[in-house]
């Protein structure tokens, strides 16, 4: 048996995350994919810890596959795929990455805001086949510009807040969509999203995402946004019902979109792979350098506290319950 703890990873971590988590921790391999099958040879009995993300998940499978694991962490703010009921039933505490990468994020949205209203990767791409061989006026349709537009935000949390200090930059009218109104902002509040959607010119999504509000962008809201509207998704994939929006792109219910995230990842799929009105990118919006130390870090002293006996850092808060009584957990 490994004197120090044993950590999974269920992510491809970059090299200097591994090394810091590797001066006080057994790492005995890596799961490609999150079930039982995909654990390593020979560790099962030995793990005590898990470092992955939300997208990919923690079962009740995997959990009693692993009988000595303990905490669950996952690197980024969501958590959508973990069994937070199961974990609560085997006493197993659950972190994430809180606000690490709030500012990363909230900036990666205005680059696919701009992205998007701007017509960018399209034009690209047009001067790339060597198609600009004179001056083509509205060769995307009119560009209003985002100056003096109205930004709706949907989840005034970390990121949304990063997001809206970005926008006032932009003279841009902010309103927010929130599971409760803020004390702490002016803007116009909206109490549900069809309301929100309904007065914005660009909607982002910015809310923790979870089976409660799977396909919150749905036909609906996408027709209330309207014809000159973009929305920009950097949320979790699953929050944006993919069908419904390649429908709404293609037949000009909405005039743009952008994508950071998606329902699967990988994405795999055909149908948005043709739609020139929606900006894609590979969910690496908190991909920087900045947010990779601040996330590991965060990591890091989770697992640090939790070994040692501490209430986590960062606990989801469907479990700060049990941060709260960090005594006792360790198998």
């Amino acid at each position: 048996m490994a004197h120090r703890p044993v950590i999974l990873t269920g992510f491809h971590f970059t090299k200097a995350t591994l090394a810091l988590l590797g001066e006080r921790y057994e790492i005995a391999g890596h799961m490609d994919k999150p079930t039982p099958a995909h654990i390593p040879p020979g560790v099962a009995g030995e793990v005590q810890a898990i470092v992955s993300t939300g997208s990919v998940g923690l079962s009740e499978a995997m959990m009693e596959a692993l009988p000595r694991l303990s905490i669950f962490c996952c690197y980024g703010t969501g958590y959508e795929r973990v069994d937070l009921a199961a974990a609560r039933r085997r006493n197993i505490m659950i972190t994430h990455g809180a606000d690490a990468n709030a500012p990363d994020v909230a900036e990666m949205a205005f680059a696919l805001l701009l992205a998007s209203t701007r017509r960018i990767v399209r034009a690209d791409k047009m001067i790339r086949r060597g198609e600009w061989t004179k001056r083509i006026p509205h060769r995307f349709g009119p560009v209003a510009g985002m100056t003096g537009g109205r930004l709706g935000i949907l989840g005034l949390g970390a990121i949304g807040m990063e997001l809206a200090r970005r926008a006032k930059g932009f003279d841009l009218e902010i309103g927010y969509c929130n599971r409760n109104r803020r004390a702490d902002v002016d803007f116009p509040y909206f109490p549900d999203v069809m309301a929100l959607a309904t007065w914005c010119d660009y909607l982002a999504v910015c809310l923790r995402s979870d089976a409660s509000n799977r396909h919150i962008i749905n036909a609906e809201v996408l027709k209330a946004l309207g014809p000159r509207g973009h929305v920009v998704n950097i949320s979790r994939g699953w929050a944006v019902d993919e069908a419904a929006l390649a429908d709404a792109l293609r037949n000009n219910v909405i005039e743009g979109a952008a994508l950071d995230v998606f329902d699967e990842e990988p994405y795999e799929g055909t149908e948005l792979l043709a739609l020139d009105n929606l900006v894609m990118a590979p969910h690496f919006g908190g991909g920087t350098e900045h947010a990779q130390r601040r996330m590991t870090a965060l990591v890091k002293q989770n697992l640090d506290n939790h070994f040692a006996g501490k209430p986590v850092v960062s606990p989801v808060p469907e479990l700060r319950d049990m941060a709260a009584n960090a005594a006792g957990r360790l198998r």
